[in-house]
This record gives structure tokens, C-alpha cells and sequence, in this order.
């Protein structure tokens, strides 16, 4: 019955998905919802695409291994990554009237940049994305029973979602983001107050946290220990920046008011509600502690899923898959969307400039399907890897190679083509040689290249000028 009421769902949402796609008459609309999104949609597209199965699933897990402190990176820092862009970001980019953020790269630094950049924002989605529909096998593997084995259910999750993604593209995602988010924002908070009672109150889950020391946020004073909280926490708040799903949801704002309030609304939202699933991680302790305790050991993304399938009621139990799936299938579809909108503007229009506008959005349909096949593909292969570190992993690649480009060419005058080509070429060098080497160990590679990339940018931008100052002495002025 669960099952059943769960492809019901599933069809509802294709249905308004469908229904939205109505809407999208060229690649403008198909990208950015042709700029038409108020501010309450904004807000809740925002907070929708980043309240995915890493959020419901993974944090809790991450949070009763190691506190708060092991949960730095997310929701603290992606939450702040979406505050960050607001205040920053989104009112500057919005004035540019571009469609995709890597259009940035080539207006400021040139093709070379825009391509590069715009590999390294694609490459990025494969985690995430795999993250989501690793949780849509996991989903439909539990409410079958295990009769749906976890790659097939990733089959019938990746069908449902591009069955509307790939005709309606934003328009579909930001309608059905909206209809989710309250199924998600509601179904959680009913669970929530439902498992602090069964606990003996919210108030007995709170003090069992603290005397287990979940609360603890800091790090051991340690330089090591500092040093990689440090590089965990900048790896979403910063390296989330420079990708196309926060672009296209600042770009589809109607207003600057718009692209620059909603994505701090959203963020801040993001970080109190994901403290619900923690919550509820909690209370499985003291309701079900032995089970609980097993499954923290074999796979603790299984947990919430086993406490509401075996100790709460039906109607809790529709909630909570509704709940889910909403979480998951809005984090998918936006990052579905987004790298196929990046490869069609940024890498296949370079081949075919004369292009129209309606074999541009057939071709962002198409690369919208092989992206999900490339994910599907990748996500099956890489079962048993947790949620959590297929999203985490996913953002130290735009960290190093497109966050310091982007931020550089906004805020300093200075900065040039070389400079840019530096900061991507040392930042992903020194990256990559800190995951294949031993100092990997001592220093996060994630920090080092970063630290790389800005010393990329200043002598790749300074270094020229100087030369020339330096050949081109200047010549006294003759006093007659």
C-alpha cells in the first residue's frame, strides 16, 4: 500500500511538471524560467534544491558519528554558501543578464576560461546528482521489501524525474520545487513532534544529545584538526558559488530584490530545518536503541527510513516517504538540469554559433538524457559510498578550479585572462597532487588548492604588468 500510494505520488509530480512545461516556449525559459519567478519562489526553489537525500539521509548519520562538528560542511557551510551568494553574488550577476554563470567567464576572461570553467562545473554534478538518485534506489530497495533491488529503483527514480525535467526545464523544477518543499517542510515537522513524544518528549532527546556531546561544534585545538574543519566547512560555502543551479535561480528571479533576498532567505531556512532530521536521528536512539545502534554500523542512511517503517503508523509513514522523495526529487531535477544547460551554451554552441534558438533547446533536451544516463551509470557503480561524500567530494573540484576566477573578476579590476588561466591550472595541480601524495594526509588538498589558485590569480595578473612596467622604463621629461 505504501508502495503503491508512492508511485501516486511520483505521477502527481510528473503530471505538474508536465503541466508546467506549458510554459516554455525557448532556451531562456527552458534555463532561467524567463526571468519571471517571484520572490516566495525563488525562496523555496532555493531552499528545495538544497534539502536533498544528503540532508535527510546523510547528515544524520554524519551527526551521530561525530557531532556537529563532523556536519560542518553541510548544512553550515551550504547553507552559508546560499546566504554568501545573496549578499555578494547574485545582484552583480543579475545585472548581467546572462544564461548561464560560466556566460560570465567568457565575458570577463574569454573562451578559453568559459570552457574551462564550464568542465569543471559540469564534472562537479556528477556526485551530487549521483547522491540523489543513489537515495531514490535506496528508497524504493526499503519500501519494496528488498524486492526492488537498489539499481533498478535508481532506474525508476532518474524516469520519474526526467519524465518532466527533460520538456519543462526550470519552469517544471521551480513548480514542482514549490509544491515539494511543503510537502517536505510539513511532513517532517509532523514526524518530528510524532518521534519527540514517542521518545518521552523533545526535551529528553535534547539532554540524551548533550550528554552524548552531539552538541559539539569545535574542532580539538589542534593545527591539524582546525585546519581540515576549516577546509571542510569552505568546501560548500565557497565551492557551491560558482555553480549553475545557484546561478539559475538567482538569473530566474523577476527582480534584483528577488535574486539577491531570496537565496539568503533560503539559506538561512536551510540550516534551522536541517536540524529536524538530526532530531529525529536522536530520538531513533532512545526508541529503538539496539536496532539503531546495528544500523549505525552496517549503513546509517537506514535508520530514519527503519524508524518510521517500524515503529510509527501509516499515516507517519506516508508523510515521511512523501517527505523524502520530495527532498530528493527537487535536489535532482535542478541538477539534472543545470550542467545540461551549461554544455549547450558553453561547449556545444561553440561548434554550432549559427544555431536557432529551437535546435538550442532540442539540444539542451537531449544532453539533459545522456547526463542522466552518464549519472545513472556512475551511480550504480559507485553503491556503497555514503551520500554524504558523494555530495562533499562533488564541490572540491569548482573550489579549486572556478570560486576564485569568479570572485577575482568581480571584485578586482585587476585581474586578467592569464590570471585566470593560472589560478585553474595551479588550483587543480596542487588539488590533485594533495589526493595522490603523502602530504595529502597532513594538509587538506582541498585548502592547498585554493590557497594555489588565488596565488595563480595575483601572479598570473600582476606578474605580466610588471614585466611590462619594468621593460618600458619611464623616460624623464625635458625642462625647457
Amino acid at each position: 500500500m505504501l508502495l503503491s500510494l508512492v508511485i501516486v505520488y511520483l505521477l502527481v509530480t510528473i503530471a505538474i511538471g508536465l503541466w508546467a512545461a506549458k510554459r516554455v516556449k525557448n532556451t531562456a525559459d527552458f534555463a532561467i524560467a524567463g526571468r519571471h519567478l517571484p520572490l516566495y519562489m525563488i525562496v523555496t526553489t532555493t531552499f528545495a534544491t538544497w534539502f536533498g537525500s544528503e540532508t535527510v539521509l546523510g547528515i544524520p548519520a554524519k551527526f551521530i558519528e561525530g557531532g556537529l562538528g563532523a556536519v560542518v560542511e553541510d548544512p553550515f557551510g551550504a547553507g552559508t554558501c546560499l546566504i554568501l551568494v545573496g549578499l555578494f553574488f547574485a545582484g552583480k550577476l543579475y545585472r548581467m543578464t546572462l544564461l548561464t554563470i560560466s556566460d560570465y567567464y567568457r565575458e570577463r576572461y574569454g573562451r578559453s576560461v568559459e570552457v574551462a570553467c564550464s568542465l569543471i562545473i559540469m564534472l562537479s554534478y556528477l556526485g551530487w546528482v549521483s547522491a540523489q538518485v543513489t537515495a531514490l534506489g535506496l528508497v524504493f530497495n526499503v519500501l519494496s521489501g528488498g524486492f526492488i533491488s537498489v539499481p533498478v529503483g535508481m532506474v525508476i527514480g532518474v524516469v520519474s524525474i526526467l519524465a518532466y525535467t527533460l520538456f519543462g526545464g526550470m519552469w517544471s523544477v521551480a513548480v514542482t520545487d514549490f509544491i515539494q518543499m511543503i510537502i517536505l517542510v510539513l511532513g517532517l515537522a509532523v514526524i518530528a513532534m510524532f518521534a519527540g513524544n514517542m521518545a518521552g518528549g523533545a526535551s529528553k532527546v535534547i539532554e540524551f544529545a548533550a550528554s552524548k556531546d552531539l552538541f559539539r561544534f569545535w574542532p580539538e585545538p589542534s593545527f591539524k584538526d582546525m585546519i581540515f574543519f576549516l577546509a571542510a566547512a569552505l568546501t560548500m560555502m565557497l565551492g557551491s558559488i560558482p555553480q549553475q543551479d545557484v546561478f539559475q535561480r538567482v538569473m530566474s528571479a523577476n527582480s534584483v530584490k528577488s535574486s539577491t533576498r531570496g537565496p539568503v532567505i533560503g539559506g538561512i531556512c536551510y540550516i534551522l530545518f536541517a536540524f529536524v532530521p538530526m532530531f529525529l536521528v536522536a530520538s531513533a536512539l532512545l526508541i529503538m536503541p539496539e536496532a539503531t545502534a546495528t544500523l549505525l554500523k552496517e549503513d546509517p542512511q537506514r535508520v530514519l527510513p527503519t524508524l518510521v517503517l517500524e515503529k510509527m503508523p501509516f499515516v507517519m509513514q506516508v508523510l515521511f516517504f512523501g517527505a523524502l522523495l520530495s527532498a530528493i526529487k527537487s535536489t535532482a531535477s535542478a541538477t539534472l538540469l543545470a550542467p545540461s544547460v551549461t554544455f549547450t551554451e558553453n561547449i556545444w554552441r561553440q561548434f554550432r554559433p549559427a544555431g536557432s534558438d529551437k535546435s538550442n533547446l532540442m539540444t539542451m533536451r537531449i544532453t539533459v538524457l545522456v547526463f542522466s544516463a552518464c549519472v545513472l551509470g556512475y551511480a550504480i557503480r559507485m553503491q556503497g559510498t555514503s551520500i554524504y561524500e558523494l555530495v562533499s567530494g562533488a564541490y572540491q573540484v569548482p573550489l579549486v578550479g572556478a570560486f576564485v576566477p569568479l570572485v577575482f573578476g568581480l571584485y578586482w579590476q585587476r585581474a586578467t585572462t592569464q590570471g585566470a588561466v593560472a589560478a585553474i591550472a595551479l588550483g587543480i595541480g596542487v588539488w590533485l597532487a594533495g589526493l595522490g601524495m603523502a602530504w595529502g594526509e597532513a594538509f587538506p588538498a582541498q585548502l592547498a588548492g585554493l590557497l594555489a589558485s588565488v596565488a595563480g590569480m595575483l601572479a598570473g595578473s600582476l606578474a605580466p604588468q610588471w614585466l611590462t612596467n619594468v621593460r618600458t622604463p619611464h623616460r624623464p621629461i625635458a625642462v625647457s
